[in-house]
């Protein structure tokens, strides 16, 4: 996931945690640690699954991944 000198790949995992912040946390409190990893288990889910991200073309982080594995021979399978 996380790559060395990849600039992108560094500001999207800012952007991934300053919107878990602030659209799953909102400043509240959860009720258990349980509970928390449930909601990280299904937020992290819907951001790579379905969530569309400007920066790749309004596709979900998966979608955008599989799209350039098959136009793309450089990237891995």
């Amino acid at each position: 996931m996380s790559q060395p000198s990849n600039c992108y790949d560094n500001a999207q995992h800012k952007s991934f945690w300053r919107r878990l912040k602030t659209e799953l946390l909102d400043g509240g409190s959860s009720p258990g640690l349980d509970k928390a990893r449930l909601e990280l288990a299904r937020y992290s889910a819907y951001n790579n699954n379905e969530r569309c991200h400007s920066a790749f073309g309004y596709y979900s982080p998966n979608c955008f991944d599989t799209h350039l594995q098959t136009i793309s021979p450089k990237c891995p399978a």
